[in-house]
């Protein structure tokens, strides 16, 4: 007997993560059935994916397009699609009953909310938002085991680092880890001296050396600041101490990541630097499937080269770090900050260098009034930490 597919709810479709995941499920028909696609400023991309998918909810970050969205489908015959937009709307979609799975893939903090719903509806959650954990780790995971949803991280190196990791991850098993290191690639200025920096173009910034990304998490990779929040995250993920959380520059982008155990093992994950891994990974766990990425030459790669990352040319790695140790809504602060920041920065307000200046800057005030077990209190402290920072650039 043939089991049903898999529905799924794909938040972000329209961002990289999310036209992989689909580019996947495309690929296993029988599989998988989309229940309903997000977008937000692609709308025009966003009616292409509901023409192919035919889910039953189209869903759009901001209301005032509404009316745009439901225009674009009538032309297109799409009319039984509900159009819906909004906060509310995106956490309604991302906790329907129906729903079995869902690729959280929104970019930034606009990703927690729909997210969060996701976890406490106990969906299997395919965790491609960083910032959820990097704003509310301990309120996600808390609402995670509370709704007993499932999460698969989908980030190339926390996939990396599930695979290599004894499951379940307890009590023996925990104390057999000595450590995890998360390999980076350094981005395109890994190489640069620091006076070069001081003149980094937004077009030099988004070309990543070895992946396909967005805008905001190429400028992020370019800083080492998505290496930092990827530290952030892993260490909600997988319930580990900083001093257990290591960062290792591997230019090659071919192993994912590694976990090092007392008795002097190390256990790496390999592959072609293709997003469509994890995330197909991820769909299908605990079984694999095709994802029609290339199979990994090494005789092609030939070397495997690796560095310490360097902390005074790329400080935001650092900042990641002490927000951590800080804890609270330290690490909701650096996030809300650096988004300014990066936005700033893409759009010709902001050098490059002063990306983590700003950061610092913000990150400095004392933000011990803010309760980050509450999301009332996160939302305050990412409001006043762009405040601050929309302050600094004026």
């Amino acid at each position: 007997m043939t089991a049903s597919p898999r529905r799924l709810t794909v938040l972000g479709s329209t961002g990289s993560v999310g036209i992989s995941t689909l580019d996947v499920v495309a690929r296993h028909p029988e599989r998988y059935r989309i229940t309903a696609l997000t977008g937000n400023g692609q709308i025009d991309r966003l009616v292409e994916q509901c023409q192919r998918f035919l889910p039953a909810y189209a869903v759009l970050a901001d209301p005032e397009r509404l009316p745009l969205l439901r225009d674009r489908l009538a032309s297109a015959g799409l009319e039984r699609i509900k159009a819906l937009a909004g906060p509310e709307a995106l956490e309604m979609v991302a906790s329907l009953p129906e729903v079995d799975a869902v690729m959280a893939s929104i970019v930034g903090a606009a990703g927690m909310r729909p997210t969060l719903a996701a976890a406490r509806a106990g969906k299997q959650v395919l965790l491609a938002n960083k910032e959820t954990l990097v704003m509310a780790g301990q309120l996600f995971m808390d609402a995670a085991r509370e709704g007993g949803a499932t999460l698969l991280p989908i980030d190339s190196e926390h996939n990396a680092i599930y695979q290599c990791l004894p499951q379940p991850f307890t009590g023996e098993a925990r104390r057999g880890v000595r450590r995890i290191l998360l390999t980076a690639s350094g981005g395109p200025f890994r190489t640069w001296e620091t006076a070069q920096l001081h003149s980094v173009t937004p077009e030099q910034a988004v070309r990543h050396p070895n992946w396909s990304m967005g805008r905001k998490i190429s400028v992020d990779s370019a800083t080492l600041m998505n290496k930092g929040l990827e530290v952030i995250e892993a260490r909600w993920l997988f319930d580990l101490e900083r001093e257990r959380i290591s960062v290792v520059v591997h230019p090659q982008s071919v192993i994912h990541s590694m976990v090092e155990y007392v008795d002097g093992s190390v256990l790496a994950q390999l592959g072609n630097p293709d997003m469509r891994t994890p995330i197909a990974y991820g769909l299908a766990w605990p079984e694999r499937i095709d994802a029609g990425v290339a199979p990994l030459d090494l005789f092609a790669v030939a070397r495997l080269d690796f560095e310490a990352p360097d902390l005074v040319r790329f400080p935001c790695l650092g900042l990641a770090f002490a927000a951590l140790e800080r804890g609270g809504v330290a690490p909701a602060v650096l996030n809300a900050a650096n988004e300014v920041a990066v936005e700033a920065f893409l759009t010709g307000r902001l050098g490059f260098t002063a990306i983590a200046e700003l950061n610092e800057a913000v990150l400095a005030r004392d933000w011990s009034g803010y309760d980050a077990l509450q999301l009332d209190g996160l939302a305050a402290a990412d409001a006043e930490a762009r405040r601050l920072a929309r302050a600094r650039l004026d």
